[in-house]
C-alpha cells in the first residue's frame, strides 16, 4: 500500500526571487540560432525502405522508431534527453568539445565505467534551485574531471564528449544531456522488486530519473529569464491522470509541493497525479475517488492506441484506458510502493 503524506496547507517552499541562471553544456548555440540541424545529433533511421539521418531524432520525446498504424506514421521510441553535436574534433574525428554544468549544484554521481549503463561515462549533477532539487545528467563522455562532492557554479567543466555508451561511434559522438526529478529515493527497494541484474548508480540509475523538455525549457527561458522550472513542469501538457491510495506519508509529494493544487490539508481518500505522455508527473491533487489500487481516471482522446504514444505504459484507445505493467511499475516508484527494506540489502 502507498505511503502518503497528509500535507499541511500552511507548508510553503522558500523559494527564491532571483532569476535561474542557465547556459547550454557545450559551445553548440545553434538551438539558439533556428539551425536546429546543427545542434542535435542526427540518428540514423531506415524506414520503409528509405535511408535518412533526421536531426530530430536527437530531439526530446517520441522522436525515434517510426512505425505505421493505419494510415498514420507514429514515432514510438521514446528519447529522454537532448543529443548535442560536437563543434570541435581533432584529426580522428574524435569530439574536444567540454561539458559544462548548466547551472551551479554539486556533483551526486560520477560512473567513470562506461559498460555499467547505455549512458557510458555519465554525470550527476543536483541542483537546488527555487527551494527544489533537480538533477542534470551528461552521458556518453570519454572521460569526466568531476567527483562526486564537488560543487560546481554555471558553466564549470565536468568532463569531455565522446561516445561510450550503447550503439555509440565516433561519427555520432555526442553530449546527451537531460534534467530530471528523481522519483524515489528508495530506488534500491524498487530495482530488487521489479528489476535485475546489479544496480551500480544507486538512486541515480536512469530509471529514477524522469527526464522534462530541457531543449523548449533552454528556449523559454532564453524568452523569460524569470521563469521558475516549476512553472515550466506544471505547465507541462498532461495526457493521462491517475488516482492513488492516499495513506500515510509520500516522499515525492513531500519534496515536490509545488505540484499540488487544491488544498493538500483537506481530508481525502485518494490523490490525482497528472503525468505527460513520457510518464513525468506534473500535477497532484486531492480527490474524493476512492481506489483500493492505481486506476487510470483520465485520458487524453486519440483514434491511435495509448500503448504507441505513452512507451507502452498505458494500453486501450479512444478514451479508454489502462495501466499496462511498465505503467503500475513506473507509479510504484513514484509512490514507494514496494518493500523498502530491501533497498537496504
Amino acid at each position: 500500500m502507498p505511503r502518503f503524506l497528509a500535507l499541511a496547507a500552511a507548508l510553503v517552499l522558500p523559494f527564491t526571487s532571483s532569476a535561474l541562471e542557465l547556459q547550454l553544456p557545450t559551445e553548440n548555440h545553434h538551438l539558439f540560432t533556428g539551425e536546429p540541424e546543427k545542434f542535435y545529433m542526427y540518428v540514423d533511421r531506415t524506414f520503409e525502405g528509405e535511408v535518412s539521418k533526421p536531426w530530430e531524432g536527437g530531439s526530446f520525446g517520441f522522436v525515434r522508431t517510426p512505425i505505421r498504424v493505419g494510415e498514420d506514421v507514429v514515432l514510438t521510441k521514446f528519447h529522454e534527453g537532448i543529443d548535442i553535436s560536437p563543434v570541435k574534433r581533432d584529426k580522428a574525428g574524435n569530439p574536444l568539445d567540454l561539458v559544462m554544468s548548466i547551472t551551479g549544484g554539486t556533483v551526486v554521481h560520477v560512473s567513470d565505467v562506461a559498460g555499467r549503463s547505455n549512458y557510458g561515462k555519465y554525470v550527476v549533477v543536483e541542483h537546488l534551485i527555487e527551494g527544489d532539487t533537480f538533477y542534470s545528467v551528461y552521458a556518453h563522455l570519454a572521460e569526466i574531471t568531476a567527483k562526486p562532492g564537488d560543487p560546481v557554479k554555471t558553466g564549470s567543466v565536468l568532463g569531455r564528449m565522446g561516445y561510450t555508451g550503447a550503439g555509440l561511434n565516433r561519427t555520432r559522438a555526442h553530449l546527451h544531456l537531460e534534467l530530471c526529478l528523481l522519483m524515489s529515493r528508495n530506488f534500491g527497494g524498487w530495482h530488487t522488486a521489479f528489476s535485475g541484474g546489479t544496480n551500480f548508480h544507486g538512486n541515480f540509475n536512469g530509471m529514477n530519473l524522469a527526464g522534462m523538455d530541457i531543449a523548449s525549457l533552454f528556449l523559454a527561458h532564453r524568452k523569460n529569464p524569470n521563469l521558475k522550472i516549476r512553472d515550466f513542469v506544471k505547465a507541462s501538457p498532461a495526457y493521462f491522470k491517475v488516482t492513488v491510495p492516499r495513506d500515510g506519508t509520500w516522499d515525492f509529494a513531500e519534496r515536490h509541493r509545488w505540484m499540488i493544487t487544491g488544498d493538500p490539508a483537506a481530508p481525502s481518500p485518494s490523490w490525482e497525479i497528472s503525468f505527460t505522455a513520457t510518464g513525468l508527473a506534473v500535477g497532484i491533487a486531492p480527490s474524493p475517488r476512492e481506489v483500493q489500487e492505481p486506476l487510470v481516471t483520465g485520458v487524453r482522446n486519440s483514434r491511435i492506441g495509448h500503448g504507441y504514444l505513452t512507451r507502452g505504459l498505458l494500453t486501450g484507445s479512444g478514451s479508454s484506458a489502462a495501466l499496462t505493467r511498465s505503467g503500475k511499475q513506473l507509479v510504484a516508484l513514484l509512490t514507494d510502493d514496494f518493500p523498502l527494506e530491501a533497498a537496504t540489502r
